[in-house]
């Protein structure tokens, strides 16, 4: 007798926080088969090449072939709609509320309600973090006060063994200047090695740290991902859109925090597109005129990071349809404000 099994293989179908954050599952279960099977590849290693199946005997004469070799067993596939999101609470102060518990929350997610699954205060998750300079002309005036300003905060946050950050400086094209690592010394050189000039390509920037790198980061359990990006926010070489450049944001799960480098004294465009960007992720922007200031916003951004919770729920009526769903966390008869990033893209069947 030919043994038969039953095996299940599970297919990641969107990949969204912060890593493991907001991403929904597809599951595929298969019946039996007698097709050879290959372990799906890692990112850096390509699949193995499938063995040929066995020759097989032919029938004797006036014997039957075994049918069930030959007959196709449909896929039943099952979506688990899971989503994680991470938010951060606070009161009209705008101080930090870390001890809520799960009944203080109401999720709307896609204008519908949706059911609370977990729930946990997250205040100790590995950081990836990527710090984002603009080193375009336009913010020279200040530029090493923010470089020391930034090496600063690499130092308080990176904790060795544990969290990890690169350092990205753009004009008209993004240049990494150190990859990550916990050191904070190379992190501080490469801060360091930020020289500006050129013009600015922001949304190209903030793409490619997205895309190109903490996506591509290698994990082994849930992490926290941020991107602090330093910028005047006028952008004038870019080949992506804004909006493409969020998108982007969203789907590494990266909550961006945005620091202004405009000294004006008053918000323009580019204070608006940083706004934006940050609303967008989860993030929160700041506008330090004063350059003493600029060390009050690094120091804030490393309190939220501290100060966050994390949750997972099951919207109702989902459909797998690649479309984007938005989010909305309550905190109802509280007096509180909750942020959290904007929505997520469901999987494709």
């Amino acid at each position: 007798m030919r043994s038969r099994s039953v095996f299940g293989v599970c297919l990641l179908a969107f990949v969204g926080a912060f890593s493991g954050f907001g991403t929904p599952l597809l599951l595929a279960q298969a019946a039996p088969s007698t097709e050879s099977k290959t372990q799906p590849a890692t990112p850096s290693t390509p699949a193995p090449a499938p063995s040929a199946p066995p020759a097989q005997a032919a029938p004797a004469p006036g014997e039957k072939a075994d049918k069930s070799d030959d007959e196709s067993v449909a896929t039943v596939k099952t979506v688990v709609n899971e989503v994680r999101v991470v938010f951060t609470v606070t009161d009209k102060h705008g101080r930090y509320i870390k001890d809520l518990k799960k009944e203080d929350f109401k999720v709307i997610d896609d204008k519908g309600p949706a059911e609370l699954r977990s729930f946990r205060s997250e205040t100790d998750l590995p950081l990836q973090v990527g710090l984002l300079v603009d080193a375009s002309n336009s913010v020279r005036d200040r530029f090493r006060f923010e470089q020391e300003a930034a090496i600063e905060f690499l130092n308080s946050i990176i904790r060795l063994r544990y969290d990890k950050a690169f350092i990205v400086g753009f004009d008209v094209t993004p240049e990494v200047t150190q990859d990550f690592t916990d050191d904070t010394e190379k992190l501080s050189v490469g801060v360091r090695a930020l020289r500006p000039g050129g013009g600015t390509a922001m949304f190209d920037a903030l793409y490619f740290a997205c895309r190109d790198k903490l996506l591509k980061q290698e994990q082994t359990g849930p992490v926290r991902r941020a991107i602090i990006l330093l910028s005047d926010g006028e952008d004038n070489q870019s080949h992506v859109t804004r909006e493409e450049a969020i998108d982007m944001a969203q789907r590494a799960e990266a909550i961006v925090y945005t620091i202004s480098t405009n000294i004006t004294g008053t918000k323009g465009a580019g204070d608006k597109t940083l706004e934006r960007i940050a609303d967008a992720t989860g993030g929160r922007s700041f506008f330090p005129f004063q350059m003493r200031d600029v060390q009050d916003a690094f120091q804030s951004i490393q309190e939220e990071l501290r100060s966050q919770y994390a949750a997972s729920y099951h919207p109702a009526n989902f459909i797998a349809d690649g479309r984007y769903r938005t989010i909305e966390i309550q905190a109802p008869g509280r007096g509180l404000k909750v942020r959290a990033r904007k929505g997520y893209y469901a999987p494709k069947p």
